[in-house]
């Protein structure tokens, strides 16, 4: 068979030149014919294509007539402002702000990769919070105390003081020592006394009528405190009208009263001091009498030596950081809670000056204070005077059941627990047992997403709930504060 090229056909051998000629002639032929066909058939699909597709071009100004559906303007969209969370609907991937950069620096954002600052009183300047007052929660080594000594350590660039009145473990004294302030030691055996009935500085703003009235007050709602806490329950009328009355007793007698000299006038009233008769003062002592024995414990019991004279140490209101290590006590201490009102009481009366700036009072075993009704009865009193004396208090606990368990259902205490929550527009929810994600949740108003965060929160993770919004927040230690701050090197030495 021969060979053959485009355009040659096959032919049977002997074929003769004529015949091999017209056979491709007619081979070219059908060649022309069949892609004619083709480029008639492409053709054709364009036309199809362009006539489906092809629309006449409009103008500008569009078609005439009121329907013409084009303008001869362009569109213009007004802009629209809305929050992150409704705009997150539409553009899921906008991340919080924060509470903007003033502020101490804190940490991470873990929800927005941010860096989250805090500062309560410029969050009170913005309305963003109606009061500078914090609760901080969690369970035992997650970090709250962590979190405690660095909001104090690092408020002090910023001219802030901070005030411990009540360090049961004594964690606060190296950060204290390291801020070059005062560490005021009281225990049994150490030569430290403090007279809770002290007068403490007079504010600048106040006269001294004025003065006067307020630490009358205050002495006679400290000397009720103890009263109740040492008693264990709540004073008669006649009670308190005894206390009273030896109470003023006692500021006439000297300039400034101590226990020993109230406690006299309970258990020995005279005619002389009280202006009363004779069956008046018998009257009196009787009904004085059980109050006289309660605090009789503070002269010559246990507490002998603390709070029964005039103080040997005086407030220093220039310190950068005061604070009353009390450890020398032991946790365990069953008078722990009165030892706590003295001496806080002691400091407190110290820092009534609006004009003193801004300073933290840091409550790190708040539990213990909150467990008797009438030392919760001074806290929320102090709770409620923070933004008239600039001061920003924080009270420590481990659980929110802790408030929820205060008291029965509509008494008092539960009352007085609620209102301190109130009172603090900051609420800080470190790491909590799932035991414990209902009372939370109702306490705080959490969602179930924020509910469901708090077992899952490592070391060191917060939620925090600042006024309305809400935070996942890693606390970042510098290399300083994590040897400063820390509470475990017992549990971290090497075992010999």
């Amino acid at each position: 068979m021969r060979s053959f090229h485009a355009g040659s056909v096959f032919t049977p051998a002997g074929t003769s030149r004529r015949e091999r000629r017209r056979a491709r002639t007619a081979a070219r032929r059908l060649i022309r014919e069949r892609q004619s066909e083709e480029r008639a058939t492409r053709r054709a699909a364009r036309h199809a294509d362009r006539a489906m597709w092809d629309v006449p071009r409009l103008s500008r100004a569009g078609e005439p007539g009121p329907s013409a559906g084009r303008s001869r303007l362009r569109l213009r969209v007004q802009p629209h402002y809305a929050t992150t969370a409704s705009l997150a609907v539409l553009y899921p991937f906008i991340a919080d702000r924060g509470l903007g950069p003033a502020g101490m620096y804190i940490g991470q954002d873990l929800l927005s990769g941010g860096a989250f600052c805090f500062d309560p009183w410029e969050l009170y300047r913005r309305r963003a919070i109606t009061n500078p007052n914090v609760l901080l929660a969690g369970v035992i080594g997650q970090g709250k105390s962590t979190l405690a000594k660095a909001l104090a350590w690092r408020s002090l660039p910023f001219g802030r003081k901070v005030y411990i009145p009540a360090d049961v473990k004594g964690e606060w004294t190296p950060v204290v020592d390291a801020a070059d302030g005062t560490v005021i030691r009281l225990g049994p055996g150490l030569p430290t006394r403090l007279n809770p009935l002290d007068e403490g500085i007079r504010p600048t703003s106040l006269d001294k009528a004025e003065w006067r009235t307020l630490v009358q007050t205050r002495r006679r709602q400290l000397m009720g405190a103890i009263c109740e806490t040492v008693l264990g329950d709540a004073l008669a009328p006649v009670e308190h009208t005894a206390l009273t009355t030896a109470l003023t007793v006692a500021e006439r007698s000297t300039a400034t009263p101590t226990l020993p000299y109230v406690v006299q006038h309970l258990l020995a009233p005279s005619p002389l001091a009280t202006d009363l008769s004779a069956d008046e003062v018998d009257v009196l002592r009787d009904d004085g009498r059980r109050v006289g024995h309660a605090l009789q414990r503070m002269i010559n019991g246990d507490l002998a030596g603390l709070f029964d004279g005039p103080s040997t140490t005086r407030f220093d209101p220039d310190a950068a950081m005061v604070s009353l290590d009390m450890s020398a006590f032991g946790e365990d201490n069953e008078n722990l809670p009165v030892i706590m009102t003295c001496a806080s009481s002691w400091m407190e009366g110290a820092l009534q000056d609006p004009t003193a700036g801004q300073r933290w009072i840091i409550y790190d075993e708040a539990w213990r204070l909150m467990a008797v009704t009438a030392l919760l009865r001074r806290m929320q009193a102090q709770w409620k005077l923070s933004r008239a004396w600039g001061l920003a208090n924080m009270a420590v606990i481990h659980r929110l059941s802790d408030l929820d368990a205060i008291g029965d259902a509509g008494s008092e205490a539960r009352a007085l627990a609620a209102g301190l929550l109130a009172d603090c527009s900051t609420r800080i929810m470190y790491r909590q047992e799932t035991d414990q994600l209902a009372q939370s949740t109702e306490l705080l108003g959490l969602t179930s997403t924020q509910a469901e965060l708090l077992p899952e929160l490592n070391t060191g993770e917060g939620l925090w709930r600042v006024g309305t919004s809400a935070h996942v927040v890693l606390n970042v230690l510098s290399d300083i504060e994590t040897k400063l701050f820390d509470t475990d090197q017992r549990m971290k030495a090497d075992a010999r």
